[in-house]
């Protein structure tokens, strides 16, 4: 264990009952730490293959002790005990936790880059992480999360979902 860190965290799912499985996510990564703030729910047509359902997603700060890779581990265990399954790069999942930020950290190893480096180029990423933190400047692009969001090129809508019925 570190000293706390606050760490920034993006929840997925496209199978099932998503806003069940966001919820377990948030449950499953609150015995890691404390949840400081959480996006709305956005809804969004899936990155990579395009013969998937729309995807749910939503961010998380979360302040932790868990160094790093220990939270990246945390992470696969929730996925994990959601029943995900890695068949194909960018298929369905019950549940998918990307660690996009830890504090002001860049990381580099063979199991985990942070800042997440696809983020700048993610608005279903940008969109939900823009709302909890806007001002937040990512530490290799020297802006902040909403002009990143602003400059993103990725053309795919980012919609507040609202359950109906």
């Amino acid at each position: 264990m570190s000293a706390p860190a606050l760490a920034y965290l993006l929840l997925g799912s496209n199978l099932g009952d998503r806003t069940a499985y966001l919820q377990a996510a948030r449950t499953g990564l609150a015995t890691a730490g404390e949840i400081v703030a959480v996006s709305g729910i956005y809804e969004t047509a899936a990155w990579g293959p395009a013969d998937q359902p729309a995807y749910l997603n939503q961010a998380v700060a979360l302040r932790t002790a868990l160094t790093p890779g220990a939270l990246l581990a945390h992470c696969l265990a929730t996925e994990a005990a959601a029943g995900r399954e890695r068949h194909e790069r960018w298929g369905s999942r019950t549940l998918d936790v990307d660690v996009l930020l830890y504090d002001d950290r860049i990381i580099d190893t063979p199991t985990l880059t942070v800042p997440h480096p696809r983020l700048p180029s993610r608005r279903f990423a940008l969109g939900p992480l823009a709302e909890i933190a806007a001002t937040l400047v990512h530490p290799q692009r020297h802006l902040t999360i909403a002009e990143l969001l602003a400059r993103c090129p990725d053309p795919l809508a980012v919609r507040p979902w609202a359950a109906t019925g």
